[in-house]
């Protein structure tokens, strides 16, 4: 199994927005093979640098499946208008990938 995350600083005031954003998309990954879930968190406020920090996660059955999604045609369409939106970010997302420790 293998899980893939971004997180994103969205600026305060924006989170409705951004929230907005994922709850409208046109989203296609349950087409794609391997794909299990999908989660979109919502973390802390961070006041001092004036942002909310949240991350989409997905689970998928293994790596080789993730990177045919970011391979895909049907990747390119989901992300395809990002920066449209009235969403402000401190900075780009931060990608981290996690393989599944079995039996542990």
């Amino acid at each position: 199994m293998y899980i893939a995350m971004n997180r994103f600083k969205v600026q305060n005031g924006s989170e409705d927005d951004f929230e907005a954003v994922w709850k409208n998309r046109d989203s296609s990954l349950s087409e794609m093979k391997g794909f299990r879930e999908f989660h979109l968190l919502r973390g802390p406020v961070n006041e001092a640098e004036g942002y909310t920090l949240f991350a989409s996660h997905t689970v998928w059955a293994s790596h080789d499946d993730f990177v045919a999604w970011t391979r895909s045609e049907n990747f390119r369409a989901a992300h395809r208008n990002v920066g449209t939106s009235k969403v402000h970010y401190l900075g780009h997302p931060q990608f981290e990938g996690f393989s599944v420790v079995e039996g542990a």
